[in-house]
């Protein structure tokens, strides 16, 4: 039989879907859970309020940015005339020179980005000192913008969801996919 006949009575025949697994770092543990809900009835019941709101969320990511990323194969994949042989590729390994990028943006875009510089970690304090620059940087914008919003006239409204939450992986996952592929087109 061939692969073919088995492909069109897989799909067409049992109506079969090949599908791969969605990965997550981890489950959530039961307080994990209950936090997530108590920052979302939260987030709910501030939106209420303020039907600006979710103009005024700033979020965040980190993600490691490589010295030379190679190309997925997908990237790689190139047009070829028919009788002709696919192109062939020298496998590429990931470069060994990271660093750390760290990016911060609202309903319009990237508002604040840094690099962790060479020998760095990230400890607290050195958060507490990006977000001293980030809310420079706010700040500097709101003024300069004419931003109304009630949270820069009041302080400021947080809500830190847990390290390493299931559901911000897709999402992180998606936004530096994005960054990646944009700066690899620039250059």
């Amino acid at each position: 039989m061939s692969i073919g006949s088995v492909f069109t009575i897989m799909t067409e025949d049992l109506k079969k879907k090949k599908l791969c697994a969605r990965f997550v770092p981890h489950t959530l543990t039961t307080e994990q859970k209950e936090h997530r809900i108590a920052s979302s009835e939260d987030l709910i019941a501030a939106a209420d309020e303020d039907p600006n709101f979710l103009k005024t969320i700033v979020t965040g990511d980190e993600s490691w940015c490589l010295e030379y990323d190679p190309e997925t194969k997908r990237q790689s994949s190139e047009w070829t005339s028919p009788g002709k042989g696919r192109p062939m590729k020298v496998r590429a390994s990931k470069s060994k020179t990271k660093t750390m990028l760290l990016v911060f943006f609202d309903s319009r875009g990237i508002i604040h980005h840094e690099f962790l510089r060479q020998g760095s970690t990230v400890t607290g304090a050195f958060y507490k000192d990006v977000l001293h620059r980030l809310l420079k940087r706010m700040r500097r914008n709101w003024f300069y913008n004419n931003y109304r919003t009630t949270t820069s006239h009041t302080g400021i409204y947080y809500s830190v969801t847990p390290q390493k939450a299931a559901d911000s992986y897709e999402f992180s996952t998606i936004i530096f996919r994005y960054l990646t592929s944009s700066f690899k087109r620039s250059f």
